[in-house]
């Protein structure tokens, strides 16, 4: 998801996608701009290039939740800091239709952590750029989760190399405790106080 900055109620979508993988492959990218019914700010439309004008006529996340229902359905949900995203969506899926989604969730930045602890840091950027995979479209919502569901599909590789082949080893490898002890973190941004953009 692409937003109006922080979290919600506050903070609402201004572009979603949904990238469908399955056997391996990338089957399905979906893609709306959404009218947040807000302003954007102006530093959080340099960085998304997301302007009012774009999404002034775009569909309200209202007229887009049978659609996500639907992609959602059946399927694991991944995002790179899945909190993050998960709580705005399960968010507004409330406050668009009263529905209440559930589910199990992967977060590519915890699977990177345990997976490729060489890494400085696990942001997209870093994650993409150590498999080779170009962002067309940074801080988009599809050039980001088509990047994320190729760097999902690269660390399932890496995390099949060690033994797991089922979702339970997934999870049991991701509760592992990682040898170096490291101050917990919010999957919230900070909040900005000043436009560092420029």
């Amino acid at each position: 998801v692409e937003t109006t900055g922080g979290p919600p109620p506050n903070h609402r979508i201004t572009e979603i996608a949904a990238v469908i993988v399955q056997d391996g492959e990338i089957r399905e990218v979906y893609e709306t701009l959404v009218n947040p019914e807000r302003s954007i700010p102006p530093f959080v439309s340099r960085l998304t290039n997301i302007s009012w004008d774009m999404v002034k006529d775009a569909p309200k996340f209202s007229a887009i939740v049978p659609t996500l229902l639907d992609k959602l359905e059946g399927n694991v949900f991944v995002a790179h800091n899945a909190q993050f995203d998960w709580s705005f969506l399960s968010h507004e899926i409330q406050r668009a239709s009263g529905a209440r989604i559930t589910g199990n969730q992967l977060c590519t930045v915890r699977l990177a952590r345990q997976l490729l602890p060489q890494l400085p840091r696990r942001s997209l950027d870093y994650v993409a750029n150590y498999y080779g995979i170009e962002i067309t479209g940074r801080h988009r919502a599809a050039g980001d989760a088509v990047a994320t569901a190729r760097c999902l599909l690269r660390l399932l590789n890496e995390a099949e190399d060690r033994g797991c082949t089922t979702w339970e080893d997934l999870q049991k490898l991701m509760r592992q405790r990682s040898s170096k002890k490291k101050k917990k973190r919010s999957a919230w941004p900070s909040p900005v106080t000043r436009d560092t953009t420029a």
